[in-house]
């Protein structure tokens, strides 16, 4: 990578943020998202929390719904028109993941930009 041209500049939420709407304009893959993300917070949380109280069962099913709803979203988004940046390697991959799902996504609802997309108002 170029050190004058950092694509994530201001961080990765800020970038994250900046190509989110459109990257999630097609309806079936917002509905996905909308189902699917909560889906993976819990499990991901779910997960911890089995975990630190040495339940390795409930554990690997709340592992198994977390990647079910990041496989959900996958699915989702082969729907757009445009896909997402391909990850760089594992930890981009983690770091991704996790804002997305804890903040980007949340903060996309919470902003009223899903709805706009949803509703076809997404600027073009």
């Amino acid at each position: 990578m170029d050190a004058t041209h950092d694509p994530r500049e201001g961080g990765l939420l800020a970038w994250q943020w900046r190509g989110y709407a459109r990257n999630h304009r097609d309806r079936g893959n917002l509905l996905i998202h909308m189902v699917a993300v909560p889906m993976f917070i819990a499990g991901a949380l779910a997960t911890a929390t089995q975990a630190l109280q040495a339940r390795w069962v409930g554990a690997l099913i709340a592992l198994v719904v977390a990647v079910f709803a990041f496989a959900l979203q996958g699915i989702g988004h082969r729907r757009e028109r445009t896909p997402p940046t391909p990850f760089a390697g594992p930890g981009d991959f983690l770091e991704r993941v996790f804002a997305e799902q804890f903040i980007t996504f949340p903060r996309f609802v919470l902003s009223g930009q899903w709805a706009r997309n949803l509703a076809g108002h997404n600027g073009g």
